[in-house]
């Protein structure tokens, strides 16, 4: 038996602009890509409104410092073949980072943590994989435009950025741009149809990290 950790925001928890509310599990995406690998392969599903890389949000509780929980949630759900990493988003908000370089740094200290957590049972370091989120887009709603004020150009540049980094750190990457888009509805979130082509998207490049 193979385990997944999917580590991300919003997107991995499955907010629907739509509601506002949350997907139904089936058209979340790591409910996605574990129905497309069949009965192997646990995917533990870790999203969390607002998360950070590994940044803190004066507006927001600590726990969204994604470098602050991965720790804890590395231990609980041990031993791990495979981490997703997908967060940057929220690092787009001005007041967090705002800039795609910092979101890049902050991957980077995720990466470190990984590699370097003491886990539990003598368990060895699992396999990382980048995943870069679909690019934010323009939008009428005007609470969440102020929030990502600057946030198109530099989410725009993620992709690129986060590739370099998979290259100099031996991680695998996935471009979540390239199978999906972002809603107008808000500029920032998925709706159902792209969620799960996320999930789809990503089964080839799992299953070839897990050697399946």
């Amino acid at each position: 038996m193979k385990t997944v950790l999917c580590y991300g925001d919003s997107l991995t928890w499955g907010y629907s602009p739509e509601g506002p509310g949350r997907h139904a599990p089936q058209d979340r995406w790591p409910n996605v890509l574990a129905a497309a690998l069949g009965g192997g392969v646990t995917v533990v599903a870790e999203g969390l409104n607002g998360r950070t890389t590994a940044f803190d949000d004066p507006t927001d509780g600590a726990d969204r410092n994604g470098a602050r929980v991965l720790p804890t949630v590395l231990s609980t759900h041990a031993p791990l073949d495979l981490v997703i990493l997908l967060l940057g988003t929220n690092d787009m908000k001005p007041w967090v980072a705002g800039k795609a370089s910092a979101a890049q740094r902050g991957m980077q200290r995720l990466i470190g943590i990984v590699r370097g957590h003491a886990y539990p049972m003598g368990a060895i370091a699992p396999d990382i994989l980048l995943v870069a989120p679909p690019p934010i887009c323009e939008t009428g709603d005007p609470d969440f435009a102020a929030m990502f004020d600057g946030g198109i150009e530099q989410s725009a540049m993620l992709a690129s950025m986060y590739a370099d980094l998979a290259d100099e750190t031996g991680c695998g990457f996935f471009d979540a741009g390239s199978v999906a888009s972002t809603t107008p509805l808000d500029g920032v979130h998925l709706d159902a149809t792209n969620s799960r082509a996320v999930g789809r998207g990503l089964e080839p490049i799992v299953r070839l990290m897990l050697g399946l």
